[in-house]
């Protein structure tokens, strides 16, 4: 199996330790990983801003780049959302399509392909998890709170194995944190009110960090909590799932 590893720009930009713990992870389970040098933007920006139809040059790199790998994996549920439900190639629309079904986000490759069933790490801190919108209703990581069917939760299931965490219980745990990409730019004071609120819960709950699969969302909440001057911290989950 060889996985192409996929670095958005959030993680490429702010916070490259991310992407360096993503690929010491899926080494560290035996995966041979490969890094396409001319990797860019998937184009999410653009599209979700209404222009999708800007974002072909950014599809045809990503199809040439990925397209030869057995899976292509991402530490950003938004991306491989993305990814999985708009990428297209007019040169070649057959590997874009097999490309849809061989993107997946951390979290999920671990779960759905390799089918972790332990692994080694050690975080000895009390951990919110942030339920991003991406991740919960378009990846299906977790189980929606207002559906009556059975919980579940892959970030969760995994962070379990981390010798020395307590996850905390949140009061509305899968609320959204506001960032919404673009919308917190257009919808600044109603972004800003939401991210108050998602910080507000994992603080009286007794968070010390905060972790999810998607960097945007917790950097727009590491914003918040600066200003606060709070002590609480985020993380992304592939740097505690590679913690030692």
């Amino acid at each position: 199996m060889i996985v192409g590893l996929f670095v958005p720009c959030y993680v490429d930009q702010f916070y490259p330790n991310a992407g360096i713990a993503t690929l010491q992870l899926l080494e560290k389970f035996g995966v041979e990983v490969e890094y396409p040098s001319k990797q860019t933007c998937c184009g999410q920006p653009m599209a979700n801003s209404g222009f999708e139809h800007l974002t072909g040059e950014c599809d045809e790199l990503f199809t040439e780049s990925f397209a030869k790998y057995d899976y292509v994996v991402a530490p950003s549920g938004s991306c491989v959302l993305h990814l999985k439900e708009h990428l297209h190639s007019k040169k070649n629309p057959e590997a874009a399509e097999r490309l849809r079904g061989k993107v997946f986000e951390l979290v999920e490759f671990l779960t759905d392909v390799l089918k972790v069933k332990d692994l080694k790490a050690r975080f000895p801190h009390k951990v919110g998890v942030h339920q991003s919108c991406h991740g919960l209703r378009g990846l299906k990581l977790s189980q929606m709170t207002e559906l009556v069917e059975p919980g579940f939760s892959k970030p969760e299931y995994l962070l379990n194995f981390v010798e020395g965490l307590e996850l905390i219980d949140l009061t509305r745990k899968d609320e959204c944190c506001g960032f919404g990409g673009t919308f917190c730019v257009a919808e600044e004071a109603v972004s800003s009110k939401m991210g108050k609120d998602r910080v507000a819960d994992h603080i009286q709950n007794g968070a010390e960090y905060i972790t999810g699969a998607d960097l945007s969302c917790l950097m727009h909440m590491e914003g918040i909590l600066r200003r606060q001057k709070s002590n609480v911290k985020v993380i992304h989950i592939a740097e505690i799932l590679n913690a030692e």
